[in-house]
């Protein structure tokens, strides 16, 4: 535990949002500070209590504002609980000081769009894509072509709006957005007739507009955005400023409505606004995920101050976004690109020619095209055949009766996870003759195919650029730390033209799976100035900061036992304790036979009070009626959903208070259970530790009482994925440390984010069991060292035999 602060008048405190700092939260805010001032990065376990956020706000302010390091800071968290709470503080810190910090907060262009919002869109066509399209059109016509008499770019540029560089007419724009307006036999009907949303009128038509004939080029005028055509109009600039949130905090539910009252496009000002703001508030997308990082690649630099919350959370968040997707749909979509563009071509010999110019521009024949729409029809059998063979060997009678297949998603890995390999899918294509010349080329014949789609005025959407950019990285991309396979995702279709018989249970494509994330990582935070990585359960911390990427950016050999540094960038860390007082929580490891596959058997031949009851489980029941017990909430955390239920099946047999079950269902269901759970009298929630209800949810007040969890939460170890990523760990921290690093220490913080539940507030009572042998300090595989010195020391050990007197002490005592 660090040594609390002085409480001095440090300069910190001008900026801190509240009377006085919670017990250790001075020195958080101080650690912090010194590591952003020496343009390094700190990872910081404080659990609930101790005030990481307000600490963490309260040193970038210290930084941005008395420092000349740092313009702005970069709050990123997966929890949307966790973002308003980023939202609070800030406003919270904002009302004390005279300059308050502009902040705002991001959400994704689906939830901005007001036609999307309102379902003005086709069904077919998703919000991000219909968006991208509009965007294209208004451009074009609002460009600048020298018809013009460029008063509005004049006007503009006498005050100091327009740029050299300004390509588009802002009157073109202003004409767009005026041509959207109900005309004036309709003005009567205003408000009736326009596009409302977000309980916001806009001055626009509900339906999406087309050009005015004037403006279009052709016979068929083009749709386009008037909230894009007033972007425009307004020289790319927001008629909505920070002070329209409270505390100079906008979110979407200030800019949203003020910018739809406006006509201007709402994701547009979002995004003008945070090129402006001095503290910018997103998920772990806008950061890490290549897809959207673009949004604040302006602001993503050496005077930003980055602060990542749940940090727990990175490697598995972040691996996902790294991997790159491919669905087998959107490969038939790029060969028809191609196939549209030869078809044209062989229309005639003038159509010939014109594609040939088209290509020409960027120095792609026509027969790069051919080749290329070959491949892809090539790669869409091949991908169908390797898919049902797989289903051969796996599920005899299939093809007869496509029922027969399991309802839940599968893996199809193309190489030996355990072995670095090329894969199977490169070795086809070798042997077909598409070496890595044709792979690395698609992505510049894409571009050209939908610039001459684009140019000739074909209607198409194409994918083909980005689905030669993904296949040149499918050929680029090492195999040790990417694992190729097939993804067959578990989605019923019952609609016709099929092309083969598993589409009607499985979406497939292909992932090219990102097993060791921490070198992309280093690269996102070597490019920012410093940074902030907390959360509730980051310990051990150097296991955390290896695979992180923090340690890479810094010489091993450290100068103090928190401390790495040398050439590269200082890396500090600091864990402090839980900052309520003891006596109010009972914490017990309980020593029961480890809760293994192999020891429990399968729970669904073990029915509860069956005559085939093993002892392990008998166990196991003794110690969880015990805590089931207990007075008022008790959560119930399973190593996964099917112990889940055998221990619900158990429990309502064997304790008086109502038995809920949770399942892994959609985000409504599990709403619906956790309102049901905290409503009325105590009840008991058996749910999986690897669920939504462990971690992230909010257990204040009365709440929840009790946790236990059950077992150590490992993810399935046989899953190819999983394998893939222990090699790959194994490979770049050792072979003895791979299962280590790459399961039993996201499975360990897992445990601990589910009993973390339990105590949230100074007042509060509870107790925390973590039951199972391998969590006590001397037994086989224990789990015990990965507990931060604090926390092992309040935990005490038992057997089941034992539990049920200890509870009833303790809650005697607390009556």
């Amino acid at each position: 535990m660090a040594d609390p602060a002085s409480t001095g008048t440090e300069s910190w405190r001008t900026y801190f949002g509240f009377d006085e700092p919670y017990e250790n939260q001075a020195d958080a805010v101080e650690r912090a500070i010194e590591a952003g001032k020496a343009r390094g990065f700190l990872a910081m376990e404080g659990p609930c209590g101790t005030g990481k956020t307000m600490a963490a706000l309260t040193a970038g302010a210290t930084l941005v504002r008395d420092t000349d390091l740092y313009e702005r800071m970069v709050v990123v968290t997966p929890v949307k609980q966790q973002l308003q709470q980023f939202v609070d503080d800030l406003r919270t810190l904002n009302a004390g000081i005279e300059e308050p910090f502009d902040g705002i907060s991001l959400v994704g262009k689906r939830d901005l769009c007001p036609y999307g919002r309102e379902g003005q869109f086709p069904d077919d066509v998703s919000t991000h894509d219909r968006c991208e399209d509009l965007r294209e059109a208004t451009a074009r016509l609002v460009e600048d072509d020298g018809r013009s008499d460029g008063a509005a770019v004049a006007d503009a540029a006498i005050a100091g709006e327009a740029d050299d560089d300004q390509w588009w007419d802002p009157r073109k724009g202003q004409d767009l957005a005026a041509a959207a307006r109900p005309d004036a036999a309709e003005q009567s009907t205003l408000g009736d007739d326009t596009l409302e949303t977000a309980g916001a009128a806009s001055p626009y038509r509900k339906t999406q507009p087309t050009a005015p004939e004037s403006m279009a080029e052709g016979s068929d005028p083009p749709l386009y955005c008037p909230f894009e055509a007033d972007w425009y109009a307004r020289n790319k600039g927001s008629p909505v400023d920070f002070s329209a949130g409270e505390g100079h905090v906008v979110t979407m539910d200030d800019y949203l409505p003020a910018a739809t009252e406006r006509g201007t496009c709402p994701h547009r000002v979002m995004s003008v606004m945070l090129s402006e703001a001095d503290v910018i508030v997103g998920n772990y997308n806008h950061l890490f995920d290549p897809g959207s990082r673009p949004l604040l690649s302006d602001v993503l630099d050496d005077q930003t101050l980055v602060i990542v919350d749940e940090a727990h959370r990175l490697e598995e968040r972040v691996r996902d976004l790294l991997s790159d997707h491919l669905g087998r749909q959107t490969i038939v979509q790029a060969r028809n690109d191609c196939t549209t563009l030869i078809q044209r071509a062989q229309q005639s010999a003038d159509h010939k020619a014109q594609v040939r110019e088209v290509l020409s521009a960027r120095e792609v024949p026509l027969d790069a095209v051919d080749q290329a729409r070959k491949f892809y029809d090539d790669l869409v059998r091949w991908l169908d055949d390797r898919i049902e063979s797989f289903l051969d060997a796996e599920h005899e009678g299939w093809r007869a009766d496509p029922s027969l297949l399991p309802e839940h998603d599968r893996e199809i890995p193309l190489r030996d996870p355990d072995t670095v390999e090329q894969d199977e899918l490169t070795e086809w294509a070798e042997r077909k003759g598409y070496d890595g010349s044709l792979w690395r080329s698609l992505s510049k014949v894409g571009a050209a195919v939908e610039d001459a789609i684009d140019q000739l005025g074909l209607t198409r959407q194409p994918v083909c650029a980005a689905v030669g950019v993904l296949a040149g990285q499918w050929w680029e991309r090492d195999h040790a730390t990417f694992l190729r396979e097939i993804e067959l995702e578990h989605s019923p279709n019952h609609g016709q033209n099929l092309d083969s018989d598993y589409q009607a249970v499985y979406t497939p494509g292909l992932v090219c799976y990102n097993c060791m994330p921490a070198t992309a990582l280093r690269n996102v935070f070597d490019d920012l100035g410093g940074g902030i990585l907390m959360s509730a359960t980051l310990e051990p911390l150097d296991v955390f900061t290896r695979v992180s990427g923090l340690d890479s950016m810094a010489e091993t050999g450290s100068t103090a036992p928190d401390e790495q540094t040398g050439d590269g960038r200082p890396v500090r860390t600091t864990t402090y304790d839980l900052p309520f007082p003891p006596e109010n929580r009972a914490s017990y490891l309980v020593d029961a036979k480890p809760f293994t596959a192999r020891n429990r058997g399968d729970p669904e031949t073990m029915r509860p009070l069956g005559d085939n009851w093993n002892p392990t489980r008998d166990e196991y029941a003794q110690a969880l009626r015990a805590l089931a017990r207990s007075p008022g909430n008790v959560m119930v955390a399973m190593p996964n959903y099917r112990e889940a239920r055998w221990a619900g099946a158990y429990l309502q047999e064997a304790v008086e208070k109502p038995v809920l079950v949770d399942e892994s269902s959609s985000n409504e269901e599990t709403e619906r259970l956790k309102r049901e759970f905290f409503r009325g009298d105590g009840k008991v929630m058996v749910t999986s530790t690897r669920g939504t209800l462990t971690e992230g949810v909010d257990y204040d007040g009365e709440k929840l009482s009790t946790c236990a969890v059950v077992g150590i939460p490992l993810v399935n170890i046989g899953s190819p994925r999983v394998r893939g990523v222990q090699r790959a760990y194994g490979d770049a921290f050792g072979e003895e440390n791979a299962f280590e690093y790459a399961l039993t220490v996201p499975a360990v913080r897992r445990a601990r984010q589910a009993v973390g539940r339990v105590i949230r507030g100074v007042d509060e009572v509870g107790v925390r069991a973590l039951v199972g042998r391998r969590y006590t300090p001397d037994a086989r595989h224990s789990v015990y060292p990965y507990l931060p010195t604090g926390e092992r020391e309040e935990f005490t050990r038992m057997t089941p035999d034992f539990l049920a007197s200890q509870l009833e002490s303790f809650w005697a005592a607390h009556q």
